[in-house]
């Protein structure tokens, strides 16, 4: 992703996947552009960025999703899901994370992440913690 900072698909990407206000887009391309653990890639099709996924990896071995966005016309075609399985491929961690709304927690469910309700950590908003844990053999 890095000769890809200044696309404006990338930002589009990115808002899909805020769920803060607060947090926003210029600052969270300054996150990992800065690395510090924590990496995005892309998926690219006929040269057109479609999907992201953003992540860091912490010491023990966790890597957690921070930011998952597919462009509304490829969204349950299998990108999200293969965005997903490319971090556990590249990454190889004992454990991975998300927190998602009720909006796509059942897409977490689908690929076999375990759920649990944070409550609503702003009013009238659910969150949730998607919880895979990684095979060892």
């Amino acid at each position: 992703m890095t000769n890809r900072w200044d696309d404006p698909l990338l930002r589009d990407l990115l808002q899909y996947s805020i769920y803060s206000d607060a947090e926003n887009v210029e600052d969270t391309i300054a996150a990992y552009m800065a690395g510090n653990g924590r990496s995005l890639y892309g998926y690219e099709e006929e040269g057109e960025l479609i999907g992201i996924v953003g992540f860091a990896m912490n010491g023990t071995g966790e890597l957690k999703i921070e930011h998952l966005a597919v462009e509304p016309d490829f969204r349950g075609l299998g990108y999200g899901r293969g965005l997903v399985l490319e971090a556990l491929d590249k990454k190889k961690p004992a454990l991975l994370t998300a927190e998602t709304d009720e909006d796509a927690v059942n897409f977490y469910r689908s690929i076999g992440f375990e759920i649990e309700s944070l409550g609503e950590l702003c009013p009238g908003v659910e969150r949730f913690k998607c919880i895979y844990t990684v095979d060892s053999e």
